[in-house]
C-alpha cells in the first residue's frame, strides 16, 4: 500500500498556507492513489522536547543494553522515525520564521536524525538510510525569497531542508514556494487569489498539462 507522510509544522491553524498547500497535496495524492494511506503528524499538537543528554547517551547505547528508562527517552524518536520509515513519499508544510525553519520542525528533525537508524557512518562515510523515498516541502513566507530576488540569499529553509533531507537519503526532492504571504496579512489580496497559482502548481504535480 502506498504511503504518504504529511507533516505540518505551523502554528496558524486553519488561517495557515502552508496547511491549507499540505492538505491540497494530499487531496490529490490520495486521488492518484485511491488504495494508498495518509499518516498526517502535526508537529503542534505534541510536545517535543529538546535534545538532552539522556537522549543522547540512549540512542548511542546498543538497542539491546537500553534500560527502562532509555527506552523511554527515545520512544518518541522512535515513533517519528517509524513514521518515515513507512512513508514512500513526504509532504512537509514549512512557515518560514526568521528566515529558517520553524523551531517545532527543527526540534522533529532532531528526533529523526538518528545514528543508526536514519544514517550511518559505518562505512567511514555519511549514508543516509531512507532511500527511495521521494519529499516536497511546501514554503509559506511573508517575503519573496525565490532565487534571482533580492531577498534569495536570505532563505536558509530550502538549502537547510535540502541538506537534512539528502543526509538522510531522501535524493528525490522538490520545492513549491509560496512567498508574499504578508500581503493577505493588510488586506491588500483575496486569500483565494493568493492561493490560485499555489495550489495549481501542486495539482500540475499529479495531472499532466
Amino acid at each position: 500500500m502506498p504511503t504518504l507522510l504529511q507533516i505540518d509544522s505551523s502554528p496558524l491553524g486553519e488561517s495557515s498556507i502552508s496547511r491549507r498547500l499540505t492538505r491540497e497535496y494530499a487531496e490529490n495524492w490520495k486521488q492518484a492513489n485511491p488504495d494508498g494511506k495518509v499518516i498526517v503528524r502535526d508537529l503542534t499538537a505534541i510536545a517535543i522536547p529538546p535534545i538532552g543528554a539522556a537522549w543522547v547517551g540512549a540512542s548511542y547505547t546498543p538497542n539491546d543494553a537500553r534500560t527502562p528508562p532509555q527506552r523511554e527517552v527515545l520512544a518518541l524518536s522512535d515513533e517519528l522515525i517509524a513514521e518515515l520509515e513507512s512513508a514512500d513519499e513526504y509532504v512537509i508544510g514549512v512557515p518560514m520564521h526568521n528566515f529558517s525553519v520553524p523551531s517545532t520542525l527543527r526540534l522533529w528533525i532532531d528526533q529523526v536524525i538518528r545514528a543508526g537508524r536514519t544514517f550511518s557512518y559505518a562505512s567511514g562515510t555519511p549514508e543516509g538510510l531512507l532511500n527511495g523515498k521521494k519529499a516536497t516541502v511546501l514554503v509559506a513566507s511573508g517575503g519573496v525569497y525565490d532565487a534571482g530576488t533580492a531577498m534569495a540569499s536570505y532563505n536558509f529553509v530550502e538549502p537547510y531542508l535540502r541538506t537534512v533531507l539528502d543526509f538522510i537519503g531522501v535524493k528525490d526532492t522538490n520545492f513549491i514556494n509560496a512567498g508574499g504571504t504578508a500581503v493577505l496579512n493588510y488586506g491588500k489580496v483575496d486569500r483565494q487569489e493568493f492561493l490560485a497559482p499555489h495550489l495549481q502548481s501542486i495539482r500540475s504535480q499529479f495531472h499532466a498539462a
